[in-house]
């Protein structure tokens, strides 16, 4: 009968150079690092996890409080930089009850525009026309708004941040014998005026006896100069201080 080889166990020999792990690597020549008693490793997650939790509220704190402000504006966050222009003004530009010191208690409640917030606005005054010729009505109109642009604004206007450009003393005369017949003639030409006081006294007689039948107001100096037809628009009334009130000469050329 043949005689079977003995086979040797090695499992209890880990230093044979035989031996192989798990996976078939041999083990005999590979050192492992002494591991952490499993106390000492659950002491320190322990810890780590707890400056994590202590760390949150820090860090969510202003992140929380930045939402909730947003969120209270109906603004929603964004990293891309915009430019909404200057913030609009908060100048009211309006009087708060009737200016007793600008009312008279007989006369003609008109409108006459102001400067506010660099832009231009009604203020309603009171005004005392005499009686004259009907030929002439138009330019005692004139002349009783040129006055009441040309007074200081009363305490109530000035509070309210009204002012006016338009020089004292000014003074208005009918038509040349070359003008047409609705003609202005000031005693300031209208090209030596700032560029707000002729807005306020063209805005100003546009609505009044002082236009032509279609809004438009005709004024000359009281030089040579031939008479202009000016308009009261939208860019004169915002923008007085940059827009010139569009005109046209009266002879057509």
């Amino acid at each position: 009968m043949p005689v079977r080889p003995v086979r040797q166990d090695t499992r209890d020999a880990p230093d044979a150079p035989d031996a192989r792990n798990a996976e078939g690597i041999g083990t005999s020549h590979v050192s492992r690092a002494p591991r952490a008693p499993r106390a000492t490793r659950a002491l320190f997650a322990a810890r780590a996890a707890r400056v994590v939790r202590a760390a949150r509220p820090a860090l969510a704190a202003p992140l929380l409080v930045m939402a909730l402000t947003l969120a209270g504006c109906g603004i929603r966050a964004t990293e891309v930089p915009t430019d909404f222009g200057p913030a609009p003004s908060r100048v009211p530009c309006a009087l708060t009850g009737p200016d007793l010191g600008t009312q008279s208690s007989r006369g003609i409640l008109v409108q006459v525009f102001l400067v506010c917030s660099s832009q231009l606005a009604p203020v309603d005054r009171t005004v005392r026309i005499e009686a004259g010729p009907a030929e002439t009505d138009r330019v005692r109109a004139a002349q009783a708004l040129l006055d009441e642009l040309s007074a200081s604004p009363s305490d109530a206007e000035r509070q309210a941040n009204y002012s006016t450009t338009v020089p004292k003393g000014l003074t208005v005369a009918g038509p040349r014998r070359t003008d047409p017949g609705d003609a202005l003639r000031l005693s300031t030409a209208p090209a030596d005026l700032s560029p707000y006081a002729l807005a306020q006294i063209i805005c100003t007689f546009s609505d009044s006896e002082a236009a032509s039948d279609d809004g438009t107001v005709t004024l000359g100096g009281s030089g040579g100069d031939p008479s202009r037809r000016y308009e009261c628009t939208e860019a004169v009334r915002t923008r007085p201080g940059t827009e010139t009130p569009p005109s046209t000469r009266t002879d057509g050329t």
